[in-house]
């Protein structure tokens, strides 16, 4: 199991460091938004070129994010009943969702669009837009975030069956990105807060003898 955790916190730091870097992605597609933008008013220019690579853009940030969210669990959950339940019941409706829905949907994904990829990349086939780009990195996007996704998958049922067997922490934890320095600026922070606190209660506690 110990090897199986570590798997897991390996897949995790992975998806952890492409969800940070992924909201470049964003950026990048919003500035050749507005680059577009402008030079269609100045220059009375455009390509369909600037509109596609937006698009290139946005597909590889949410689809190569999909394992940093379910990292976090920021997914859309229907918690009405499932919050009312016992968190080992809890992680059991989890580990079956993962086994039973999640992991099987992205093998199927992987089969589907991966022999697509390879078609594409092989043809070299370009969009049918004037100007247009050619089509395979933007269909490279899907394997490699559904990948992503699944490595991500197993990483939870990972932990959750360590949480079942007493291997693991709770997997329902929250979790946090915060930095080694925001933590120990927190934790002194708290540690004035609490100090503060005794003296005024000592005071408080002083004054009707004096």
């Amino acid at each position: 199991m110990q090897a199986l955790l570590a798997l897991s916190r390996a897949i995790d730091r992975l998806n952890a460091f492409v969800g940070k870097y992924a909201i470049w992605l964003i950026f990048a597609s919003t500035f050749i938004s507005a680059a577009n933008a402008i030079i269609r008013k100045v220059f009375d220019y455009s390509s369909n070129g600037f509109l596609e690579v937006q698009w290139y853009l946005f597909a590889w940030s949410f689809l190569i994010a999909a394992g940093f969210t379910l990292l976090h669990r920021e997914h859309v959950r229907i918690d009405v009943v499932n919050s009312r339940l016992s968190k080992k019941t809890q992680v059991w409706i989890d580990i079956i969702g993962f086994t039973c829905f999640l992991l099987p949907l992205c093998i199927t994904i992987l089969y589907l669009s991966t022999p697509v990829f390879l078609q594409m990349y092989h043809s070299g086939e370009v969009s049918g837009n004037p100007g247009g780009l050619i089509r395979w990195p933007v269909w490279l996007a899907i394997p490699v975030g559904i990948t992503l996704l699944m490595l991500q998958g197993i990483s939870e049922l990972i932990k959750r069956i360590a949480f079942l067997t007493g291997d693991g922490p709770d997997p329902m934890g929250k979790i946090t990105d915060k930095s080694a320095e925001e933590e120990l600026a927190e934790a002194l922070r708290a540690e004035a807060e609490r100090k503060q606190a005794q003296e005024a209660a000592t005071t408080a506690a002083q004054a009707p003898q004096r």
